[in-house]
């Protein structure tokens, strides 16, 4: 299984498919992002941050400022 696959699997069905549907299947397109970009999608809300946040973290990214 890839690093994206088994992350998306630690976010809920509708952060999943909020991710997919915008086209962000990889770290560096999740660091193109701001956190209020991602929380405007429908199905991703708060609590998927923190967990994005700490992916990103382990591959020395961060979201967008």
């Amino acid at each position: 299984m890839n690093q994206v696959k088994f992350f998306l699997t630690t976010l809920s069905q509708p952060a999943q498919r909020a991710l997919i549907n915008e086209g962000i299947t990889s770290a560096e397109l999740l660091a193109k992002k701001t956190k209020k970009e991602l929380l405007a999608l429908h199905g991703l809300g708060p609590s998927a941050i923190p967990k994005i946040n700490e992916y990103l973290a382990l591959k020395g990214m961060a979201l967008k400022k």
